[in-house]
């Protein structure tokens, strides 16, 4: 089995994938906090839990690759994967081929989990089209109608954004962010749920709407991402939801890239 792992700043997604039957079913995915702090040992631990919860082994993985935004925790996951898996991971970026021409000024600086949600929306729904991935920041990409990313734009993220408000407005309390039953609110709660609601929908369609001009009529935008389900049920432009979007990305450019890769050897592993 392929173990995919999508390592965001706020959150990492786990997917393991039965790559050798037909169709390469998703067998099981989780969603977990990440942590800077974590040791090998603390993330190894966690993950064999992970899996057991499941009724499954961690030696029915044969390969791992992995999207990260962290670069700090690169080492301990793949002293990770050496350890509880007796794997090499494969680390998306500069060398692995994910069969999607980057058209932009330096293809290095798009991140890994980026490309993965292009690669996988191309493959799912053909071009031309635009990702809205909604994490820690909310990234748009564009792809062109022959399978080239174009372009995007990046903006805080909803999280990021209410946690500005609450850090700065000294009388405004946290609240569960949440579509209200109305724009026009009737006291702080709903103010704050309208305001960070309904002003973040405006951004979104907002860059959505120019993107469509720019780019021309796509066939879909697609979300993923925590909030894309709340989100895209008030958009105007949005009209694909994929949670798995980027761990199908990550997926497919193994795929592309399909070899053996070597297991670590005793010498590797980490005590």
């Amino acid at each position: 089995m392929l173990l995919a792992l999508d390592v965001g700043n706020t959150n990492t997604v786990l997917g393991l994938y039965a790559i050798d039957e037909p169709g390469q079913p998703l067998v099981a995915n989780w969603r977990v906090t990440t942590h800077l702090s974590q040791t090998v040992d603390e993330y190894g631990v966690f993950f064999l839990a992970l899996f057991r919860m499941q009724g499954l082994e961690s030696t029915t993985v044969s390969h791992i690759i992995i999207s990260s935004v962290v670069p700090p925790l690169e080492t301990t996951l793949r002293r990770v994967c050496e350890k509880y898996f007796n794997l090499q991971p494969i680390f998306l970026g500069p060398g692995v081929k994910s069969g999607m021409p980057i058209l932009v000024d330096n293809p290095t600086e798009l991140g890994a989990d980026r490309l993965a949600d292009c690669v996988a929306a191309f493959e799912k729904f053909g071009g031309p089209c635009i990702v809205v991935d909604f994490g820690t920041a909310t990234k748009f990409e564009a792809i062109s109608e022959r399978g080239e990313y174009l372009g995007g734009a990046i903006a805080p993220g909803l999280g990021i954004s209410a946690d500005a408000l609450f850090n700065r407005a000294a009388k405004l309390f946290r609240i569960d962010i949440k579509r209200p039953p109305k724009v026009i609110g009737t006291n702080t709660v709903s103010h704050l749920q309208s305001g960070l609601y309904f002003g973040y929908i405006g951004l979104v369609d907002g860059i959505l709407e120019r993107m469509v001009t720019e780019l021309g009529t796509p066939r879909t935008i697609v979300a993923t991402g925590g909030l894309a389900r709340m989100i895209a049920e008030d958009s105007r432009f949005i009209n694909q939801i994929d949670d798995m979007l980027t761990l199908d990305g990550l997926r497919i450019i193994f795929d592309r890239n399909r070899a053996a890769r070597p297991r670590a050897t005793k010498a590797e592993q980490q005590p």
